[in-house]
Order: C-alpha cells, then sequence, then structure tokens
C-alpha cells in the first residue's frame, strides 16, 4: 500500500497540539527545548515544548569527537559543573602531527593555529551529555518522545510549516500493514524546529522546498568512523589531544586522525575523509582502519608483553557524517514556521572540528527568537531575529574566520597547511579573499578507469577489524520485516552506471556493510546490487556520496539504528 492509501484507510491520524515542536534530541533540539523553558520561567508564564527523538533513547544516535568548549553550555546553563554535566577531562596537551608511512613530525605548539589550540575545552563522550541534557529539559517540563521518528513535514494552507508527523509502525517489507500497525502521529506546532543532524532526512527536503541553499556554495561533507578504546594505563595520558594529518590518505584528499585521551583509561580514535574524493576505490573506513597501523597510533593499542603491558580493547564502534563547508555552505535557516539548528544547517566549525558550542548556541538563539514570537501573539511567520542575533554573535565572527579552511584541502595537503597556517596564525583570521567550491561531493568522483585501485590490508581482528564485527559493537538493530530504509529512484542505476562506471563504490564508502554486489540468480554472469538495511548506522554517507544521487535515505522505524554508549 502506498503512504496515501495507509491515511485513506486508518486515518485521519491523531494530532498534538504545541507551541514549538522539535525534531531531534541531540545537543542542538535539547538546548533550544531548554532555553525556551528557561525564558518562560523567568516570565512566570508557560510554553509547552516537545522533543521528537528518532533513536531509542536520548544519546543513543549521538556520535561525536568529541573536544567541546564550554562556552555555549555555560551561557545555556551557567551552573552546569554543580549539575553534574558530564565534562570530566580537561584538555591538558595538543599534539598536530604529520604523517607519512613511516615516520612523523610533530608541528610545535608555538607554531598551531588558534583553531588548534583546545585550552579550556574538555573531551567527552557527546552521547553523555545529550543524556545529561535531555533530563535538564525534563526537569523544565520539556515532553521527549525517545523511538518516534519524525517522517514527514505537514504544511498549512499558505504554505508555512504546521508541524510534523512521525513514521508509521508495523509496517512490512511487502509494503503492508501488518497485526502490529500503529498509524504515525501529527505534532503541530506554532514553530518547528529541526535539529536532525548533518543531512537530516526532513532538512534535506525543507532546503529544497524553500531554496534555502540558492546563491550558497554547495555544502561540504565529510564521514567520521570512530572507535572506543579501553588501553592499559601505562600508555594512557589523561588529557591528551592528538590529531593527525597526511597518511593513509592521498594529498588530494581531504582528512585526518583523531586520538582523544578520556577519563578511566579511555581512549575515543577516529578518522575523517572528505566526501569530495575523487576515486571511487577510497574506502573511508578501510583508511581509518590502516590509520591504525601507523607506529604513532598502534602503540596505545598494542600490548607489550615484555614490560606487562595488557592490549588494548575496543569497545564500540560508530559512524557519522559531519558538515564541512562552514558559513559558505550555511543555508538561509529560517523559513515560514519553523527554522534549522546546529549541524542541520551545517554550523560545525571544521577548523576546530567541534560542532556541539555551535549546536547548543544556534538552539539558544531560534529559542529566543521563536519564544518573543509566541509572547507577541505571532505563529507561522519567519523568524528574522534568529539570522539577526547569529549575524551579531561571535558564533558568526568564529565561522567567518575559518570559511576558507576546507576550500584550501582540494589545493592538496601542503598547499593547504601553508594557506591555513597564514590565514589563521599570522592573519588572526582576518582574511582578504574568499575561496569558493561550485560543485557537491558526489559529483567529484572520477570514472574508475581514470583511478588506481586500492588494495587495503585484511584485517588482523586486534588491531584492525572488518565492518561486520564493527557494526555488531554499535549495537545497531532495524527490525527485519521494515522496508528497507535506502531507497533507489531507479534500480537499474547500481549496476548499469555505477558499477559499470565507478566500479561500485556504495560498496566501500558505506562504513557498515549495507551495499554488496552479487552474483545474480536470475541472469548468469551478472551483478546485482544487494542493500542490507538492518546494518545501517544512519550515516548518510550514500546519500550524500552516491554520484548519481539515486539512493535516497528515508527515515526507518523509530528507535531502529544504532544505540551508542556515550560516544
Amino acid at each position: 500500500m502506498t503512504h496515501e492509501e495507509i491515511l485513506a484507510q486508518y486515518g485521519p491520524r491523531e494530532a498534538m497540539e504545541y507551541d514549538i515542536v522539535i525534531v531531534g534530541g541531540g545537543p542542538a533540539g535539547l538546548s533550544t527545548a531548554i532555553r525556551l523553558k528557561q525564558l518562560a520561567a523567568e516570565k512566570g508564564q508557560d510554553v509547552s515544548v516537545v522533543v521528537l527523538e528518532q533513536g531509542a533513547d536520548a544519546g543513543a544516535h549521538t556520535l561525536s569527537g568529541a573536544i567541546m568548549d564550554p562556552q555555549a553550555l555555560s551561557e545555556l546553563i551557567p551552573d552546569w559543573k554543580a549539575k553534574g554535566a558530564p565534562l570530566n577531562q580537561p584538555v591538558t596537551q595538543d599534539a598536530m602531527v604529520f604523517l607519512s608511512e613511516n615516520s612523523s613530525l610533530r608541528t610545535p605548539n608555538w607554531l598551531l593555529p588558534q583553531c588548534f589550540h583546545n585550552e579550556g575545552n574538555y573531551i567527552v563522550r557527546l552521547g553523555f551529555v545529550t543524556k545529561w541534557l535531555a533530563e535538564q529539559a525534563e526537569a523544565l517540563g520539556v515532553e521527549i518522545f525517545p523511538g518516534f521518528a519524525a517522517a514527514e513535514v505537514l504544511f498549512n494552507d499558505n504554505g508555512s510549516i504546521k508541524g510534523v508527523a512521525t513514521g508509521n509502525m508495523g509496517i512490512g517489507k511487502d509494503g503492508e500493514p501488518t497485526a502490529e500497525f500503529q498509524l504515525g502521529m501529527e505534532l503541530h506546532g506554532k514553530y518547528t524546529i529541526f535539529a536532525e543532524g548533518a543531512r537530516g532526512h526532513l532538512g534535506k527536503q525543507l532546503i529544497a522546498h524553500f531554496k534555502l541553499d540558492a546563491g550558497k556554495d554547495p555544502q561540504a561533507y565529510g564521514i567520521g568512523i570512530k572507535e572506543l578504546w579501553e588501553i592499559d594505563p601505562a600508555r594512557h595520558k589523561p588529557g591528551t589531544v592528538v590529531h593527525t594529518a597526511g597518511w593513509p590518505l592521498q594529498s588530494d584528499t581531504y582528512g585526518g586522525g583523531f586520538l582523544y585521551h578520556l577519563e578511566d583509561n579511555l581512549v575515543t580514535l577516529g578518522f575523517i575523509t572528505g566526501l569530495d574524493y575523487a576515486n571511487p576505490y577510497i574506502s573511508p573506513f578501510e583508511e581509518m582502519q590502516r590509520w591504525k597501523t601507523h607506529q604513532n597510533i598502534r602503540w596505545y593499542l598494542e600490548g607489550d608483553e615484555s614490560k606487562g603491558i595488557k592490549p588494548a580493547k575496543r569497545l564500540s564502534y560508530g559512524a557519522r557524517a559531519i558538515t564541512a563547508g562552514g558559513i559558505l555552505s550555511l543555508p538561509k535557516f529560517v523559513f515560514p514556521g519553523g527554522a534549522l539548528v546546529g549541524c542541520e544547517a551545517g554550523f560545525l566549525n571544521v577548523s576546530r572540528i567541534k560542532g556541539s558550542h555551535a549546536a547548543i548556541k544556534t538552539g539558544m538563539m531560534a529559542a529566543e527568537a521563536a519564544y518573543e514570537a509566541i509572547v507577541a501573539g505571532r505563529q507561522g511567520d519567519t523568524l528574522t531575529a534568529y539570522e539577526t542575533a547569529f549575524e551579531n554573535s561571535w558564533l558568526y565572527d568564529e565561522l567567518y574566520k575559518a570559511r576558507n579552511f576546507k576550500a584550501w584541502f582540494k589545493k592538496g595537503l601542503s598547499t593547504a597547511t601553508l594557506m591555513n597556517g597564514l590565514e589563521q596564525f599570522l592573519l588572526k583570521g582576518n582574511i582578504p579573499w574568499t575561496l569558493h567550491r561550485d560543485k557537491p561531493d558526489h559529483l567529484y568522483l572520477k570514472p574508475a578507469a581514470e583511478c588506481k585501485p586500492i588494495e587495503y590490508p585484511k584485517p588482523d581482528g586486534k588491531l584492525t577489524f572488518d565492518r561486520l564485527s564493527s557494526v555488531f559493537i554499535s549495537s545497531t538493530n532495524h527490525s527485519e520485516d521494515q522496508p528497507a530504509h535506502l531507497t533507489l529512484k531507479d534500480a537499474s542505476v547500481p549496476v548499469n552506471v555505477n558499477l559499470a562506471k565507478y566500479a561500485g563504490p556504495e560498496s566501500r564508502y558505506c562504513p557498515a556493510g549495507v551495499y554488496e554486489f552479487v552474483d545474480d540468480e536470475a541472469r548468469q554472469g551478472a551483478k546485482r546490487l544487494q542493500i542490507n538495511a538492518q546494518n545501517c548506522v544512519h550515516c548518510k554517507t550514500c546519500d550524500i556520496k552516491d554520484p548519481t544521487q539515486n539512493i535516497t535515505w528515508v527515515t526507518p522505524e523509530g528507535g531502529g539504528g544504532p544505540t551508542y554508549a556515550g560516544m
């Protein structure tokens, strides 16, 4: 049955009315909710706020490096320390290291631009911070609905945003309602705030519908692959931050690694690959695994029996796309009846590799604009006060100074290092020029015939691993009976175009083994694309990097996907 047929037979959907509907229970969405309730309490009033969170609970889908700048959190909740916010490990030292296959070169800290200095910041497990923010929001009276995926934008007759509808539950693979069927519900608000994170499903639709990206640079993305390890205390250096550039990536590919020492002998490490890479044989997952074999990284993970040092233990795995285009790719983030906050819009500062402070700050500014509108008796109009607040904020200044950071890397690592050093270290972000991008990430992919295949080493199961064992420790789960949420506009394209021309890049850019080209039983000697949707960790890479833009990520049943434990 089609969506329309289901509605006709089982509808209408129940509707709930709120002042503000927030889609996404990450740092941006929760900060929006908290600030709304704070403002109402200050005036002795009330404002009804609901947060829809697709994950099984708050923080389940939250994945980040993460070093957190506490500036925005201190503005939102000044007494966060007293309230037990899980910012436990201050940064104690920074290291920026350039890698070649068999050597390394550390940049002296006095030569590092300010964006690479982390004094006053904290190494956090952002999932735990998100959970804590949810507790603060609920204590203020915010309603949070975990396990409910916002699947559809609702519009008023005048074209403004009315709210959202949650996805139906209990739809079988054949598209027919099962015995467990439950019709989705509608949530209507005077304003709806979208905080789905990078490449949000509804945010993508809204940007296209309202042409919010008109006149802006195409958004640039990266894919971050991350692991959490417990290492021997002898190798643990609490508060140490290591960033790497160079190997194993070629100089024309943007990316780099990070290794952060948390408390309790925990180390979070990962690798970011820019999704504007050209060689279809690149596998971001395999690049990350290979990066771990460098002597500067493996030293922390390998044991040494002669010294009584035990091998480290891998605890968790995850992957997520990040927005890296910065302020030049920032779409218009307000429209009639709604707004985008956090990574939904692309507020991450890629030069600092930080987005949580921007998420919190934009959530606060959106909340203040929405509250002002509600008090004035308005609804469904454009929250221009949010735009004005951003343009006058420290966040705008921060992002504007970093506007060229990502673009320089298209000219190679050496040029990017030199020019970003000039812009950020010598000029202190006072840059008289601006670099623009002219095409989205998926258009950078070259035909396979023009590129050299990459032979990645096989995993050893100790330091390096395969995708399936990695997905297993991400606690990813989807109901096997539901329709695949990774949809194809044209089922013939993966084989006829992507495999034939680009050597099937979806089998490599996906960090979860979702896409496989297997023998087609119906046609001898031919291949077909197999989609293992149950493995999906919701990173959105396929939606971004598919060279034909034939893959569209849609929301699965609420509660499905990874369940990250404090990643």
